[in-house]
């Protein structure tokens, strides 16, 4: 199988480098292009980068030499790593010239007819593409602390319906980006406030889980309050959840509905899937993050203590790999399910 060129934008930086080492020896995807600054432009992607991923850098990539985030790169698909602070222009410009642009950036998250994607919750999005006028088309990622939440909620929703939830976000440092926090604000203290973190999560989901009707996206009357503190945790974040649903539902009809959760990238066995994308355990003292950060390639989501709440109608803790899952994994994942539907054709 002929596999597909594709670049990354934004190389150097910390989601890049995540892009680079998921997508090595990919069955789908070749790595042809590293873009970055107009400083590093013509050095070698190995002389120029601070690798601080857990794996070694591939020979073969680290011997790319790095070009300018301008669309004249060879390749057809692009994964964008780049900084809000440029993101959206230079996206623009690759879609414009007719490459498919999988973001991990915020930018183009509210653009009208810009998928914000979780394959196995809103795949049915993909159709928003059609409606783009560029030349090539551009799919974005969720936040990270989005992606983990809206998961655990899909088969709720579809199942018991949603009214509201407050929730409640324990996030890790890997997030920050690098270098992120300094240590001398982070150790021994939790941070609690994330610039621009809740109004994300109060807004991300209601699009995520709407109804595409054809043409649009027809959004949910679902209440939501975030409050959002960054901890001392590598990788991983928490999430504390209350949550009224529609129907009155034992608790054992709300593992069920995650347990048995499945979706399309299940059903098509896509490389970067997991087998289930919800773990729910009955230990009280999980999910931790150290344990089960990493659970099924990092791309599910692990549950625990779902409880009666004397406010809400139960209450649960969530825990999704945020720079896996929730970054450059589930933006990879969107590639393969557009692959595997024929959208690079």
């Amino acid at each position: 199988m002929e596999k597909i060129k594709v670049g990354i934008l934004g190389s150097t930086g910390s989601v890049g480098q995540k892009f680079i080492q998921l997508l090595t020896s990919h069955p789908y995807f070749e790595i042809t292009a590293l873009t970055a600054s107009e400083k590093s432009a013509g050095i070698a992607y190995g002389e120029r980068v601070n690798w601080i991923q857990d794996t070694i850098l591939d020979k073969k990539i680290a011997n790319i030499k790095i070009q300018n985030s301008i669309p004249n790169i060879d390749c057809q698909v692009v994964f964008s790593g780049l900084d809000s602070s440029v993101a959206g222009e230079i996206e623009t410009d690759f879609a414009s010239m007719g490459y498919h642009v999988i973001s991990n950036s915020k930018n183009h998250r509210w653009d009208e007819n810009v998928p914000l994607l979780i394959p196995e919750v809103n795949h049915e999005h993909l159709g928003l593409i059609n409606h783009q006028q560029s030349l090539g088309k551009i799919v974005t990622n969720p936040n990270c602390s989005t992606i983990g939440l809206v998961m655990a909620l899909k088969p709720l929703n579809d199942r018991f319906g949603i009214s509201e939830f407050n929730v409640v976000t324990m996030q890790a440092l890997s997030g920050a980006g690098y270098p992120g926090v300094s240590s001398l604000k982070i150790i021994d203290n939790v941070i609690p406030f994330i610039d621009g973190e809740e109004e994300k999560i109060e807004k991300e989901p209601l699009k995520i889980l709407s109804k595409y009707d054809g043409n649009k996206l027809i959004f949910p009357h679902i209440n939501i309050s975030a409050q959002c503190n960054r901890v001392n945790v590598i990788d991983g974040h928490i999430e504390l959840i209350q949550i009224r649903l529609i129907d009155k539902v034992k608790e054992s009809e709300v593992i069920d509905a995650w347990d048995t959760f499945r979706s399309i990238p299940q059903e098509l066995r896509l490389p970067m899937a997991p087998q289930k994308p919800l773990y729910y355990f009955d230990s009280e003292e999980l999910p931790q993050p150290r344990i089960l950060r990493n659970i099924d390639k990092g791309m599910a989501v692990s549950i625990g203590r779902l409880r009666k709440c004397n406010i809400f109608d139960y209450k649960f803790v969530i825990l999704s790999h945020n720079t896996i899952r929730g970054a450059a994994g589930g933006a990879i994942l969107s590639a393969e399910l557009m692959y595997e539907k024929g959208l690079f054709n």
